[in-house]
């Protein structure tokens, strides 16, 4: 969309609530930008999640993340067909693999082992049971 569209773009309605969603979807957009470089952040359902609080809050934010190069693919891929693609799956499983790994290598404590295991485990297993995307 050229930017002279933009301004035909809808607005949310609600001041606080769109306050609400705009800061949801900054900082899910820092955690899925994070987890790029480290390890223990799955990226894309971040990116998903700040793409759809950007779409209640910010059409523009919305827009820039949905054509931006890196992100815009994860989120065509989910939003065409709740899909995510191998690539990413693969990797999503594998730094959070590696980051249980290195918190077992620093004998973090018991507990700590055991959310990190919960945690992990349910958003390995969301991402799994996702649909394969094109890319």
């Amino acid at each position: 969309m050229s930017p002279e569209h933009h301004n035909e773009l809808p607005q949310p309605r609600f001041g606080g609530l769109r306050l609400v969603w705009l800061v949801v979807g900054a900082l899910a957009l820092f955690a899925g930008t994070v987890g790029i470089v480290l390890p223990l952040l799955p990226t894309t359902p971040f990116v998903i999640l700040a793409a759809f609080a950007f779409s209640k809050s910010s059409p523009r934010l919305h827009l820039y993340l949905a054509e931006h190069p890196r992100f815009g693919p994860m989120i065509a891929d989910w939003s065409a067909h709740g899909a995510i693609a191998p690539l990413y799956k693969a990797m999503a499983v594998t730094m959070m693999a590696a980051a249980f790994g290195l918190s077992l290598w620093l004998q973090v404590p018991s507990r700590v082992l055991l959310l990190q295991a919960l945690c992990m485990g349910g958003a390995a297993a969301f991402v799994l049971s996702r649909p394969n995307g094109p890319r």
